[in-house]
């Protein structure tokens, strides 16, 4: 009996048949506390490209830094009309938009607090698993301090940040491989 090689598994491009139904691009209802912002954006391949079958999921704490989850020790007080993910899936030229709240700053190694920021998963195909990263906010005056933002080489750590356009209107683009890499984390 001789061995062969089989095909990679893949995350892409079949998932979305399973996800389109839960796409939400409002994190937030209106109903929802703190400042709302839109999120725009563009998912380029290794080529730079768009990618036009890519789905950004997002996770985030509420207006307060209180997630809806019951691992969080303050999750009775969180914000009830906030349930903190959503998804959102590219369009035929790659990009995306969505709008929530900012989120408040939650705790951080050590005990610190982290800057405010969403965590994104990337999904396209050719992946095995999602790609994680986060969203920071270019106008938030505790960038400085992030203890997770401080790990990143600094001439890379704009590639986490969106970047603010209008008030309350920001631009944070994914390059999944290349010179502006986006920084993706190990989970």
């Amino acid at each position: 009996m001789s061995l062969q090689t089989t095909p990679s598994q893949t995350v892409g491009p079949y998932y979305r048949i399973g996800l389109e139904a839960l796409y939400r691009t409002q994190v937030a209802p209106d109903s929802a506390l703190g400042e709302r912002v839109e999120i725009a954006g563009i998912v380029f391949d290794g080529n730079g490209l768009p990618v036009s079958d890519a789905m950004i999921e997002l996770w985030q704490a509420d207006a307060q830094g209180i997630y809806a989850h019951p691992d969080d020790p303050r999750h009775h007080d969180h914000d009830p009309a906030f349930e903190g993910w959503g998804r959102v899936p590219t369009d035929g030229d790659g990009r995306f938009c969505f709008s929530t709240v900012k989120p408040g700053r939650v705790a951080g190694p050590g005990g610190g607090l982290q800057a405010p920021h969403l965590v994104a998963l990337v999904f396209m195909r050719g992946l095995l698993k999602a790609a994680p990263t986060r969203i920071y906010f270019s106008d938030d005056a505790d960038l400085s301090n992030d203890p997770i933002l401080s790990l990143v080489p600094n001439e890379r750590r704009g590639t986490l940040v969106a970047q603010r356009t209008t008030p309350g209107c920001y631009t944070w683009d994914v390059r999944m491989q290349g010179g502006r890499e986006t920084v993706f984390f190990e989970y």
